[in-house]
């Protein structure tokens, strides 16, 4: 894409994402659903709505009685080990999705991906790494994926 609006001046380059609303029917069984498979700690709450913390990032649930389900719409979460995230996604009685994806369907309907940090590549700050108590690495195909976006030294030299 262009880095010109039609008028001719630069338009705002994405940087990244601040946070994802998810509309909940409760936001106390959202919060107890989410706890049962990911630790986490809670930003905020009021009247309605809550925020989970995820260090410079968060999630703001959002009470509504409009029930919706999502088919391809998603988003996708990182996590440090996700390893036991397709059990305990089960043992909290949300719908793993089929696919080669690890995907599941929460009570409101909102579809979640989950994906591992060390095989993504997006990343971050090692201050803030270092704030969440996370010492987490990238594989060496993230790696190299950051390097050809000229984001990482080239593991290959």
């Amino acid at each position: 894409m262009t880095d010109k609006s039609e008028g001719g001046s630069r338009k705002p380059k994405l940087v990244g994402m601040n946070h994802v609303a998810l509309e909940v029917g409760n936001v106390e069984a959202a919060l107890a659903f989410y706890g049962r498979i990911f630790d986490f700690t809670l930003r905020g709450k009021s009247k309605g709505q809550a925020f989970i913390d995820m260090g410079d990032q968060f999630i703001a649930l959002m009470e509504t009685q409009t029930p919706h389900q999502d088919r391809q719409r998603h988003f996708g979460v990182v996590v440090d080990d996700r390893s036991a995230v397709r059990a305990l996604v089960a043992a909290a009685g949300a719908e793993v999705l089929p696919g080669p994806f690890l995907d599941f369907l929460d009570p409101w309907g909102n579809r979640v991906e989950v994906v591992e940090y060390r095989d993504i590549q997006f990343t971050k700050a090692p201050h803030v790494l270092r704030g969440m108590d996370l010492p987490l690495d990238k594989s060496d195909k993230a790696r190299r994926e950051l390097a050809a976006k000229g984001m990482a030294p080239d593991p290959t030299e």
